[in-house]
């Protein structure tokens, strides 16, 4: 693209380019994880100060390209990658499909400062980005994920299921039953609910296994802080739901599980889950989706869910959808996109041989962004 130029402005400065950011996302990918409502939230709560934002412009004023980066050394920008972010924080518009030209690229290094040599592009969805890897781009794999796409009826849907899904899902409930343990389902679009609901979330999940890494959400840490920013944002525009399951025994009511959701244009993102670890014998989580699935299927508001984050196990029962998520570096000159590739050739022939043949080697995949588990 000759006709563009870039500029890049401290990240400070995101909430007088929301507007403009959110209508190049409304021009191109009209994602829900790429609305100013959750990009703002996570430089507000996990920036340094140090983030910069750049802006692609062709010659009429008009924005074709976004992203926020970071210096990840002397040489070396990448896209500014928070743990709570699912994909990469790049924006595209809509004529523009598959990868940048590397003039495109390589005239950003050179807006990112003289020393600049290599941008990277973290985590980006092919369904956004079409992969391709052209001249001056190496393109790695970061992880498969795994999507529900909204079509015929929610019956349909779960007549696809596997028989073991089925037939357990019959028998959690029937063991629920005969315990006398009733299921109550409810879900929280309201700003005015958010804090609490955070706040239970934060409980549920600070009694599990990721309070013991630091990493579980409390309404007083910045996790906690973040989420409740991002869903009184969405809950304030209709695009927010926070799905709750208890367990009810008589009187007494249990928190067994919650789904926090973003939907934008008919794609819902499900950013996080949590259950109560102490359960045993039943899934509340599966319990929770399959009693607010259908209605989803029936409105017909969402075209598809996402997951987001590494497939695992129990994706696979709810879906067979899978595609694989990666990473894109550039280079400011050919020259160095020959010599990093070089040093990749020589690095992987030296693990090769350092590796016994009865050994099989896998490539090393950077760590998942932090999304839902059940």
């Amino acid at each position: 693209m000759n006709d563009t130029r870039w500029q890049v402005v401290p990240g400070t400065t995101f909430p007088t380019l929301a507007a403009r950011w959110d209508a190049l996302n409304e021009a191109g990918f009209r994602s829900p994880v790429l609305h100013a409502d959750f990009v703002g939230p996570l430089l507000v709560h996990f920036g340094d100060g140090s983030e910069r934002i750049a802006l692609c412009e062709d010659a009429g004023g008009r924005l074709r390209r976004a992203t926020i980066v970071v210096r990840s050394n002397a040489f070396v920008h990448d896209t500014f990658q928070p743990s709570q972010a699912p994909i990469g924080l790049w924006l595209q518009d809509e004529g523009a499909q598959g990868l940048p030209d590397a003039a495109t690229m390589s005239a950003l290094a050179a807006a990112l400062g003289a020393t600049t040599v290599m941008v990277g592009l973290g985590q980006l969805d092919p369904e956004l980005v079409a992969r391709g890897e052209p001249s001056g781009y190496v393109t790695l794999d970061y992880i498969d994920t795994a999507r529900v796409t909204i079509t015929g009826t929610f019956d349909d849907y779960w007549a696809a299921r596997g028989k073991n899904l089925r037939a357990n899902m019959k028998k959690q409930k029937n063991k629920l039953d005969a315990e006398g343990v009733a299921l109550r389902f409810d879900c929280i679009t309201d700003p005015a609910g958010v804090a609490d609901a955070i706040a239970d979330y934060g409980r549920l999940e600070s009694a599990g296994w990721k309070a013991s890494g630091g990493t579980a959400v409390s309404a007083d840490n910045a996790q906690g802080r973040f989420y409740r920013d991002v869903f009184e944002r969405f809950c304030s525009r209709g695009m927010g739901r926070i799905y709750r399951c208890f367990y009810q025994t008589g009187q007494e009511r249990q928190l067994a599980a919650m789904d926090l959701c973003i939907e934008h244009h008919g794609v819902m993102v499900i950013l996080k889950t949590a259950f109560d670890e102490t359960i045993r014998g039943t899934s509340p989580a599966f319990l929770m989706r399959h009693d607010y699935f259908p209605g989803i299927f029936e409105t017909r508001r969402l075209s598809r869910i996402e997951f987001y984050g590494r497939v695992m196990e129990w994706h696979t029962k709810w879906s067979e959808e899978q595609r694989t998520l990666y990473h894109a570096t550039t280079y400011r000159w050919p020259v160095v996109a020959k010599l990093d590739a070089m040093r990749r050739a020589r690095s992987a022939r030296h693990a090769a041989a350092a590796t016994p043949a009865s050994v099989p080697t896998a490539a090393p995949t950077p760590a998942p962004a932090e999304t839902a588990s059940a």
